[in-house]
């Protein structure tokens, strides 16, 4: 069985060992200074040696479809191409980046922030179907205001068609691989997700996306190694009746492995934006910063709704407690039903978890996110000690203020004097 040090090929690609730095939202934005901003955020990892970088999710799209503020867009190839310092910098510590395509669809900024809702009053969002009677429910309540425009079938062509484009843009800026964000309530997973699609056309089978998409990206791209998130809506709340089980689940991977992904990222999610994404515990530091408070007010349209938000984290962070490596099921179980790589992430936490899973045939390789705000040069003591874990403590202080369009970093101070530590010890440096 392997260990975390030896190579893997993902398609044509060689990493030089199993541990990755997935998808983390980075909010560079879209101006002069986002190829420096990216590479303060992605060089350390590189410099530490990890195998692999996933950029975090950038839209397709010059309009509509973030899903955080500052998120990155890639559908202009002259400013695409600028991300080239980028690649390099990364490559000259002996790394690989592939870049995630997203388009955010019913989750889009339009539909939650207010303050960009009234930046921008003529958006609507992309939807699949006729939102959910739930969403629907929210809207006329108030909590979220819903102006869905739903997709003819020419238009989801046109959409797929973006993200080929935007994967050939990034391919010709030096990007090793390609990541579709196919979770986390974006439009793919609204594709994939009976709770969204209810569609009568061809795309009524929401796999029919992914495989137009695959095309699109074979077009444009070439034969670029190919990843994606294979959802499972095993956290979505008791009222919603139709969502994808596990064996759905299991079933949209086989088929993602017979088109000819290169490799899988099994997670188990909700059909909404919620802590089932970031499990742990409630931010509490992060909802009482008090140089953050007046955004949430913004964010959330007053500060009654911003407290009835801080309400929900509390309330989910006892429902989506941080237990260890909760994707693991799900990915051992793809794992023995396809033949090529499968990754696994979420609530990866120590290197001798990450020795069991590999040894155990878990998954080929395993990758952390929240614990690189932490400790951003964190694969350096990954790699040289076999007992080393993680400073994050799953708080979520660092996640919750990106919503009013803070740096993602960590704020917890006593994790911050425990990585001071190790960088006085010298255990950040590349072995």
């Amino acid at each position: 069985m392997p260990s975390l040090h030896d190579p893997v090929a993902l398609g044509g690609v060689t990493l030089p060992n199993r541990l990755y730095r997935a998808p983390l939202l980075e909010c560079a934005g879209n101006g002069p200074d986002t190829p420096a901003i990216l590479r303060r955020k992605l060089e350390p990892a590189a410099a530490s040696g990890v195998g692999l970088i996933f950029q975090g999710a950038t839209i397709v799209r010059g309009e509509g479809g973030c899903a955080a503020p500052g998120m990155t867009r890639v559908h202009d190839p002259a400013f695409v191409s600028e991300l080239t310092e980028v690649t390099d910098t990364i490559h000259d510590h002996g790394s690989h980046i592939f870049i995630q395509l997203e388009h955010g669809g019913l989750r889009s900024m339009e539909t939650w922030h207010a303050g960009y809702r009234a930046e921008h009053p003529n958006l609507t969002q992309l939807a699949v179907s006729k939102p959910p009677g739930f969403l629907r429910a929210l809207d006329r309540l108030g909590v979220f205001s819903y102006t869905p425009h739903v997709l003819s079938t020419d238009e989801v062509y046109d959409l797929a068609a973006d993200f080929g484009r935007a994967a050939g843009h990034a391919v010709d800026a030096g990007y090793d691989g390609i990541h579709l964000a196919g979770a986390n309530m974006g439009i793919i997973q609204q594709f994939l997700s009976p709770y969204y699609n209810r569609r009568t056309d061809e795309f009524a089978d929401g796999f029919r996306f992914l495989e137009t998409v695959y095309d699109e990206i074979r077009t444009h791209a070439g034969d670029v190694p190919l990843v994606t998130k294979i959802p499972a809506e095993t956290a979505a709340p008791w009222f919603v009746r139709r969502k994808l089980s596990v064996e759905d689940g299991i079933e949209l991977a086989k088929r993602a492995a017979n088109l000819g992904f290169d490799a899988l990222v099994p997670v188990e999610v909700s059909t909404f934006w919620d802590m089932s994404i970031v499990r742990g515990r409630f931010p509490a530091r992060a909802w009482h910063l008090e140089q953050l408070e007046p955004g949430y007010e913004e964010v959330f349209g007053g500060r009654m709704r911003a407290r009835a938000v801080e309400m929900g984290n509390r309330l989910q962070a006892r429902r989506f407690s941080d237990a260890e490596g909760w994707n693991e099921s799900f990915c051992r179980t793809v794992r023995a039903a396809v033949d090529v790589p499968v990754l696994m992430e979420g609530g990866v936490r120590t290197r001798p978890q990450i020795d069991r899973l590999l040894s155990s045939g878990a998954c080929d390789m395993a990758g952390m996110a929240r614990p690189f705000y932490a400790e951003p040069r964190l694969a350096a003591r990954l790699l040289a000690d076999a007992e080393s874990a993680v400073v994050c403590a799953s708080c979520n202080n660092c996640t919750i203020p990106q919503v009013t369009g803070a740096d993602g970093v960590c704020r917890t101070p006593s994790v911050l004097r425990r990585r001071g530590e190790f960088e006085h010890a010298g255990a950040y440096d590349p072995k």
